[in-house]
């Protein structure tokens, strides 16, 4: 579900191997870089929270990190994110493809591929992928993104997924294409406990 009590109720279900994370956890993460007793842990935490507040500026509203072990030997990181926006045009196809277009359109994407989804919930969708190059940024970025809109007529709903794993630029294309499709606006199941695991990049497919 959506952390921010301000953005409209919305629950979606993420893959084994991702975890969610927020400004909220910084004071643990701290204690934790403290215990290791690493000014550098210390230093790369700190960056990370402060991105992290950062993006809930720009009304994101969740993150989560995904890792995902990698043969022989590695893991894949990625990057999930919720954000939601107030509609200014109130015919929501219009303002999704408005949106799908903006984004597709920006100088950073390197190449981009974007194609309409159909949802179960019947709103309109739109899925773009493609490679960033990021300045400042050594290695080029793959993102799958999908802008989709929320029942209420009143908000918009984009769901980044981002890695610097680009050989598996499919796999995360279909990793986000299945999370919109999970996409609610009522609690599925209250009682259900979260799920917990770990998986391969190649194995969370949903």
């Amino acid at each position: 579900m959506t952390q921010q009590s301000i953005a409209p109720p919305v629950w979606f279900r993420l893959p084994p191997g991702f975890h969610d994370i927020g400004p909220g956890d910084r004071a643990s993460l701290d204690a934790f870089a403290e215990a290791l007793r690493s000014l550098a842990a210390q230093r790369e935490l700190s960056r990370l929270m402060d991105g992290l507040e950062e993006l809930a500026g720009h009304d994101v509203v969740h993150t989560a990190f995904g890792f995902h072990p990698e043969e022989p030997v590695g893991v894949t990181t990625s990057l999930f994110s919720l954000t939601v926006r107030k509609v200014e045009q109130p015919n929501p196809r219009l303002a999704v493809a408005r949106t799908a277009l903006a984004i597709a359109r920006s100088p950073l994407w390197a190449s981009t591929d974007r194609r309409f989804v159909d949802l179960p919930s019947t709103l309109p969708c739109c899925l773009v992928t493609g490679v960033l190059s990021v300045p400042d940024v050594e290695h080029r970025l793959f993102q799958a993104r999908v802008a989709t809109a929320h029942p209420d007529g009143l908000h918009l709903l984009v769901l980044d997924l981002t890695s610097a794993s680009t050989q598996h630029a499919d796999a995360y294309s279909d990793i986000l294409e299945a999370v919109a499709h999970t996409l609610c606006f009522s609690d599925p199941d209250p009682g259900a406990p979260t799920a917990a695991g770990t998986s391969r990049i190649l194995e969370v497919l949903l």
